[in-house]
């Protein structure tokens, strides 16, 4: 088996559906293709605005949006299907009641997050299975909630194995019968599922989701489809003259993916690692192109530097109210306050006096976390920052990228330069 992620943008219209489809069609073999997808478009950012407990003036609005969207695609993609439209029809009475039921305070927060924003994953694989179908693409619609079993570490679910294995095995039994007869096995990224409800695996889960899935049918590969050619050395947005990468070490995977590089899900290497499965990351747009490949190489090539962007950056300073040393029982409470909000720290950093750390100013969590950490601490911090890092650097590309910025905070090994710099 093979197994394929689409993200948000390769399935944002109709026509980007279509083109799915047709790469689909193109590496359809004897075993059935596993097709992991996103929400469409920008639906998750939308979703997150109408969790229960976040202030928005705009929430009816923002629900008209998310129904005329799917039914669009859903009716320019079949527009004699009624049968979709029934079930895009349920699936928004399901969060319109989730929606009016849950507590709307932020003490539930990470819980009505995942209950609502995986609504998104859900729509798109509806619509998608009933477009594969309708094409002649025997296709099989999984509940990613029965495959991939988490705890209830809401909006950073962790995995359960064993039982993940388990359930993710029944697609590769002789005697199922539904999955002989498929050609796709369609299912969600993001999304898992606990004795609780729905969990999710962190923003820009759906990588994970394919790596896990990969993982446990010991797959051939895993392909992830993007809007870039392949692995490059910047983010297009930033660099007009970015490299492709060709090939990449799984080690150097896992650093680029921890410090922040878009393409692929921070805990998406590890699984694939474990069993040699090679990861290829190719473009929906010209999906004739050889892109790039994640795999048991030793070295990166081309050797250049490499940049990460992460925007809209906070750094908190956290020092001790009676001017005692930060020892290991002020970072026990730190780190304890910073997992009960399932914040993830992109930078820290200790002297005697202060412990500093630099995370996404979430605006639902961070007022809360500081607000935590000054009923023991004092508590300075700077907002709208951007955290750098380079990986490969010399003094010139540094130099070029600060630009003459005030560097906040600054941190060197012998291969990956870190700044935090205002935005």
């Amino acid at each position: 088996m093979k197994v394929f992620k689409f993200g948000g943008a390769s399935v944002n219209s109709a026509d980007a559906v279509r083109n799915m489809a047709q790469i689909v069609q193109t590496h359809m073999e004897s075993a059935p293709l596993v097709v992991v997808v996103s929400a469409m478009g920008k639906t998750t950012n939308l979703l997150e605005k109408l969790v229960p407990g976040i202030a928005c003036d705009d929430k009816t609005n923002l629900r008209q949006q998310l129904n005329d969207y799917h039914r669009s695609i859903a009716s320019t993609l079949m527009p004699d299907n009624m049968d979709v439209q029934q079930k895009i029809d349920a699936l928004l009475k399901s969060l319109d009641n989730l929606c009016a039921s849950l507590p709307a305070d932020i003490d539930h927060y990470n819980y009505n997050y995942d209950q609502v924003v995986s609504h998104g994953e859900l729509l798109s694989t509806t619509i998608i299975a009933e477009y594969l179908n309708s094409l002649g693409i025997k296709t099989l619609w999984q509940d990613a909630r029965q495959l991939i079993k988490t705890d209830a570490h809401h909006r950073e679910g962790r995995v359960d194995w064993q039982a993940t294995q388990q359930a993710i095995m029944q697609l590769k039994q002789p005697n199922n019968q539904a999955i002989k007869q498929s050609q796709v096995i369609l299912t969600q990224g993001f999304i898992g599922g606990t004795d609780g409800g729905t969990t999710t695996l962190g923003r820009e889960g759906s990588d994970y989701s394919a790596a896990i899935i990969a993982y446990c049918l010991n797959a051939e590969s895993i392909t992830i489809w993007k809007d870039v050619p392949g692995f490059l050395n910047a983010d297009p947005k930033f660099f007009a003259d970015t490299v492709k990468i060709s090939q990449i070490p799984y080690n150097e995977a896992i650093e680029l993916a921890y410090y922040g590089a878009s393409v692929i899900h921070p805990k998406t290497v590890k699984p694939i690692q474990n069993m040699g499965i090679p990861l290829y990351i190719r473009s929906f747009i010209t999906p004739e192109a050889e892109g790039s490949s994640i795999g048991n190489y030793r070295t990166i090539e081309p050797t250049t530097p490499l940049y990460i962007f992460r925007n809209n950056q906070i750094l908190l300073s956290i020092l001790p109210r009676d001017y005692s040393f930060i020892a290991e029982d002020n970072l026990q409470v730190i780190f304890g306050i910073l997992n009960e909000l399932g914040i993830r720290v992109n930078l820290m950093q200790n002297s005697a006096l202060s412990f500093s750390i630099c995370v996404d100013n979430n605006p639902q969590l961070v007022p809360t976390l500081i607000e935590k950490l000054n009923n023991m601490f004092r508590v300075r911090y700077n907002e709208n920052l951007q955290l750098i890092t380079i990986r490969y650097y010399n003094q010139q590309v540094i130099d070029h990228i600060v630009a003459g910025r005030p560097i906040l905070l600054e941190q060197r090994s012998r291969t990956t330069e870190q700044l935090i710099v205002p935005a």
